[in-house]
């Protein structure tokens, strides 16, 4: 039965329910505090529902924003299980700390998944920015400069592996001499590059220089409109059309229990100014019993 509550809500979310169109929906489980099945369960329900064009996952090696001690799955080795798991979602990891790996194994990554994958890839990466896990395993941060430094040649290169038989490039962090990198991915120029992070000064700009798709982490729609704006005009500077860039978000998902409607009204807020992807994190214990009804509370936001 519904409260008192519940329906002085319902004319009011219908209505900004109304306000958003042609949104597209993704959700996304962190390999952390979890188990390989239950990750595996949400990922085959998930390819089940045509609502949901992408899952995701992320790449970290500690848990984040919890118990660091905890569980937690190497990120591109579940994306390689998932894509032998599934046959039409999109997959991706949000978003790979270019420290990690040197670009020209990432490519070689990338380019191979993208085969195994049919085409499914889309290649989530980031500066880096986690302390405790990076100097635990001794691999060098640097400071936000260098990171953003780093990133800019990083991106770069992999491009380049991703579209040229050969790549040569001479920068302070990465020196490569006619690498190859063969055979090339299923999707052409290169599979989506998405750009997690909001740095307004660096990683925005970044983003309008290359990526096909920007994340914001997370915040209010204020916060993300203004992030919006300066990405717009990072990319009037280097003469890119803005509506080549998809523009997704992290929405927070259903607690147990919890009313999928109040995900669609996050969303919804979003979309009033200007998302195009809402991607709804799924906390642990996964279950993939709340796609459906997700997917049900969301479905209005893509018909308008």
């Amino acid at each position: 039965m519904l409260t008192d509550q519940c329906l002085r809500c319902q004319p009011a979310r219908r209505s900004r329910l109304a306000n958003v169109s042609d949104m597209r929906f993704a959700f996304k489980t962190a390999p952390q505090h979890t188990t390989w099945a239950d990750m595996l369960a949400v990922f085959r329900e998930g390819d089940q529902i045509d609502l949901y064009e992408s899952g995701w996952v992320f790449d970290h090696f500690y848990p984040i924003f919890s118990d660091s001690h905890g569980d937690c799955l190497e990120g591109w080795t579940v994306l390689a299980a998932l894509a032998q798991a599934t046959n039409r979602v999109r997959i991706g990891a949000l978003v790979t700390g270019i420290h990690y790996r040197h670009p020209a194994v990432l490519a070689n990554m990338a380019a191979t998944l993208d085969i195994v994958s049919c085409g499914r890839l889309e290649l989530g990466i980031g500066a880096g920015w986690n302390e405790e896990e990076s100097g635990a395993a001794g691999i060098p941060l640097g400071t936000p400069r260098e990171r953003s430094d780093r990133f800019e040649e990083a991106c770069q290169v992999l491009v380049g592996l991703l579209t040229q038989e050969t790549t040569t490039f001479a920068g302070r962090y990465y020196q490569l001499t006619e690498a190859r990198n063969n055979p090339k991915p299923v999707q052409r120029p290169h599979p989506p590059i998405c750009i997690g992070g909001s740095g307004e000064k660096r990683t925005l700009r970044t983003t309008a220089k290359y990526a096909q798709h920007w994340n914001f982490v997370g915040g209010t729609p204020d916060e993300f409109a203004r992030k919006r704006e300066i990405l717009h005009e990072h990319c009037a500077a280097v003469g890119r059309d803005p509506r080549e860039i998809t523009l997704s978000a992290h929405v927070p998902g259903p607690v147990a229990g919890g009313d999928p409607g109040e995900v669609a009204e996050r969303a919804a807020a979003l979309g009033e100014v200007g998302l195009d992807l809402a991607i709804v994190t799924l906390a642990p214990p996964h279950t993939p019993a709340v796609l459906a009804p997700l997917a049900q509370a969301l479905a209005p936001l893509r018909t308008g």
